[in-house]
């Protein structure tokens, strides 16, 4: 996805990239207008698969286009031929397919042996993080046993057509240490090229604020692959101990409407529904102020390894690093993501209902003392999740590949 639609990443790079670097995009046209203000720094291209108004055509709509992607590759067959207009019509030095699941890197793989240009292939949110059948953002709504065979198939073919990418692709790009291993089975020439920051837009300031703000933005996806459960054991224990009361003490949810109905059966267990605050989504230039005028920053998460999400290191994480506040990652993945909490001195990950206790109380009273909280931070290891230092990592890759056209590609 490319803005105005969700998903960021290519929109940075597009606004960071130097004079000397002009990039032209093709994506699916996608109804979402979260990052609207990441338009119009590139010639985008929009492809519009899914044209139905009504609900049930949308529905039938929506099922052939899977039917004739899942035996015909028709979304790559439609993208090869709206970007071979383009490429015929001038000189590339390469094409970055970005990808969060498999959808276009087989469309630029063929595209770069068409054209007989060098390929990139940047990876985000790939199959194997997941929790099960997460991946998968819509249910087939068959039969259950039905379901379990079509995910099986729409499992194997998506593997199959990105890992042959992969394995041909010049270079691959993508976003954590764990996602570096996984690439590297198929191509040796991996970079990590983190998710990161805009910093004209995210930095630090001090708002006194009239209560104290716990936040978390986001989608849970699932129970299994962010745990907010200790979370609420340690407010649960807060509250009935008399350490914090609704008027001054509130969690904040700018998340969508199935996460926070994910969120309704816990939340009458622990009996802690009068703390919550539910926003849904905004837009992602709102995100900052939002950020600003909290005291604690919430990162979901859950063990890493085995059966639970691996990887996983979102945007909202280095977001919440730039502007300062003690962020609190609840439950631990105790892998990458608790280790880089821990090296940017953000806050705490705790592996347990305690240390979430523990950290809440200690914000909870700066916050009582100043009315509002900081952490001190190592800004030189947050400095290196600038968006501006990773369209530096891109272009370094891309001029690499720009001699190697010169003399390997003819």
């Amino acid at each position: 996805m490319f803005p105005p639609a969700f998903a960021p990443r290519m929109g940075y790079l597009c606004k960071y990239l130097a004079t000397g670097w002009q990039p032209v995009v093709v994506t699916e046209q996608i109804n979402d207008n979260h990052f609207s203000f990441l338009t119009g720094h590139t010639e985008v291209t929009y492809i519009n698969y899914y044209k139905a108004t009504g609900k049930i055509s949308r529905r039938m709509e929506w099922i052939i286009i899977q039917l004739l992607d899942f035996f015909f590759d028709y979304k790559d067959r439609k993208m090869i031929k709206v970007a071979s207009r383009i490429l015929e019509s001038e000189d590339f030095d390469g094409i970055l397919g970005a990808t969060y699941r498999t959808f276009p890197l087989p469309a630029a793989r063929k595209l770069a042996e068409r054209f007989n240009i060098p390929f990139v292939a940047d990876t985000r949110d790939i199959i194997e993080q997941y929790v099960s059948d997460n991946y998968i953002a819509h249910s087939f709504k068959t039969f259950p046993w039905l379901d379990k065979l079509i995910v099986k198939a729409f499992r194997r073919k998506l593997l199959k057509g990105r890992n042959r990418a992969l394995r041909e692709a010049d270079y691959v790009t993508t976003v954590s240490p764990w996602h570096v291993e996984m690439m590297k089975q198929y191509n040796p020439h991996v970079e990590l090229i983190y998710n990161g920051y805009d910093p004209e837009l995210f930095y630090p300031e001090q708002i006194v604020t009239p209560a104290f703000r716990m936040t978390f933005t986001g989608r849970l996806v699932s129970l299994e692959t962010r745990d907010p459960r200790p979370l609420f054991d340690a407010i649960a224990r807060l509250a009935k101990e008399g350490h914090i009361s609704p008027e001054t003490f509130r969690t904040q949810w700018y998340t969508d409407d199935a996460s926070w109905e994910m969120l309704q059966p816990l939340l009458k267990e622990y009996a802690i529904g009068a703390y919550m605050d539910f926003f849904g989504f905004v837009p992602g230039d709102a995100i900052p102020g939002i950020l600003n005028q909290s005291s604690v920053l919430l990162q979901l998460a859950n063990k890493a390894g085995g059966s639970g999400p691996k990887g996983i290191m979102s945007t909202k994480l280095f977001e919440s690093f730039a502007v300062e506040k003690p962020m609190l990652c609840v439950r631990s993945d105790e892998s990458y993501l608790e280790e880089t909490i821990r090296l940017a001195r953000a806050g705490a990950s705790a592996r347990t209902t305690q240390e979430a206790y523990d950290f809440i109380m200690s914000c909870y009273n700066e916050w009582k003392e100043k009315g509002y909280t900081t952490v001190q931070v190592n800004r030189e290891v947050i400095g290196t999740f600038s968006r501006s230092k990773q369209a530096e990592q891109f272009m370094r890759i891309f001029n690499k590949l720009a001699e190697k056209k010169k003399t390997h590609h003819g």
